[in-house]
């Protein structure tokens, strides 16, 4: 508690050095959790091997909590063409991550296909939140390949899920013979994300509209607006769950269509017109005003969020860290998640690019920045807790390894590198 307290209170104090010595808040993150780790303070020991079941469960948390608030930020309108973009990131070019993987898996690792695919799967997800030094103001009209990238990170958390489960199918059955392909396609490549998605957004869209019109025509349902975003989450995902669909991009869903409610004017009421007198008007009114609930109520929601989104990345982080050294890191191992950082997103992002009409500077951006985070280690203790079967342990072992040093080499040369390579995408050097 008491190294916690120290970071979180210089975190406070120094955030403004570290932004100009080009760090990021999650290098400092992993640092730390190396340090409380066993190989120096011996603080935090957690093992994926043995607490898979409870660390799954804290990644789960967090990334559902980071869906939601990236949703929120996602202000594109749902039909607007700028998503062509970042679904075909998501779906096109994780599907060629996972296949690119695979393969280099076989050949390099010496793994059997289904950890091979299990491997391209943990390593397919991209993180939305770990990225976001990307990505510029939100809204309506966002810049292109922030938005795109902030996109990217919360659809594939949710469609990499497929393919984990072709993974363990794959292991299970021996072959591709022993995979039941109508249940994989219809299912899981079909109804589990469209339906989590659908189910989502139609939740977040509800909910929104009934609290809006509470407020602005009864002056209900004010206040609790922490408890009004945790609630959403809750019901979202799992609601999702018991239906067999995708809880992350029900998550993300309900986050966008939320975010998307729209004002309910009352005929005899007026807005408050410019922008100043809204923003010198008492939070307390504007709650229940025809013209500003909507705005007021994404406006608190969205700042709890992004607080308690920054809190989850720090305790997420620090566990990256503090796991590293159940990691052994081989040379293989290394050069594995170099492949996979430098060679591998940048081929697999070539895929959905194809067509888009980006500058040299724009594919650049996108083949770099496949930030790799939570998502990755969420599915990746998913896989522990769930059992590999009829593998020996060092599969275990090198998909643990491979996935952990790849989030941590992303996490530094990603965080390096964001200032510049986005201040150069900007033309401002």
């Amino acid at each position: 508690m008491l190294v916690l307290g120290v970071l979180l209170l210089g975190m406070v104090l120094v955030g403004t050095l570290l932004g100009r010595m080009q760090l990021t808040s999650a290098i400092i993150y992993l640092g730390v959790g190396w340090m409380l780790g066993p190989q120096v303070l011996d603080i935090l020991r957690p093992d994926p091997f043995e607490h898979a079941g409870l660390l799954m469960r804290l990644a789960e948390l967090g990334l559902m909590i980071s869906l939601f608030a990236v949703g929120l930020r996602l202000g594109v309108p749902l039909l607007d063409r700028r998503w062509r973009l970042p679904l075909r990131l998501a779906f096109f070019s994780l599907a060629a991550m996972v296949g690119l993987t695979a393969l280099v898996g076989v050949a390099l690792l010496d793994l059997p296909l289904g950890a091979a695919v299990l491997l391209g799967a943990i390593l397919a997800p991209t993180d939305p939140v770990l990225a976001s030094g990307v990505h510029t103001d939100a809204g309506e009209d966002p810049e292109r390949i922030g938005f795109s990238l902030a996109a990217e990170g919360g659809l594939n958390d949710g469609a990499a899920l497929p393919f984990v489960l072709l993974g363990l199918a794959l292991l299970a059955g021996g072959s591709t013979t022993g995979v039941d392909w109508l249940q994989w396609i219809a299912v899981d490549l079909l109804w589990t994300p469209v339906t989590g998605a659908v189910l989502g957004a139609t939740l977040g869209a509800a909910v929104g509209w009934c609290v809006v019109f509470l407020r602005s025509r009864y002056q209900q349902a004010v206040g609790f607006d922490a408890f009004l975003g945790l609630g959403l989450i809750g019901v979202a995902y799992g609601a999702a769950l018991s239906i067999d669909a995708s809880g992350f991009l029900a998550v993300l869903a309900a986050g966008i269509a939320f975010g998307r409610v729209s004002e309910q004017p009352a005929p005899r009421e007026a807005p408050l017109g410019r922008p100043e007198d809204v923003a010198g008007h008492p939070h307390e009114s504007l709650e229940t005003h025809s013209h500003h609930a909507s705005a007021t109520m994404k406006d608190s929601v969205g700042r709890f969020n992004d607080q308690v989104e920054e809190v989850a990345e720090m305790g997420l982080v620090l566990m990256v860290g503090a796991m590293l050294p159940y990691a052994p890191l081989s040379p293989s191992v290394l050069g594995m998640a170099l492949l996979s950082l430098l060679v591998l997103r940048p081929a697999s992002a070539l895929v959905a690019t194809v067509g888009e009409r980006l500058t040299r500077r724009e594919h650049l951006m996108l083949g770099w920045f496949g930030i790799r985070g939570v998502g990755s280690v969420y599915y990746l203790l998913f896989v522990l807790h769930h059992g590999i079967p009829g593998v020996p342990d060092e599969v275990g072992t090198t998909l643990v390894s491979v996935t952990l040093w790849t989030v941590a080499l992303s996490i530094l040369l990603h965080g390096l590198t964001t200032r510049t390579l986005t201040d150069w995408h900007d033309g401002r050097r």
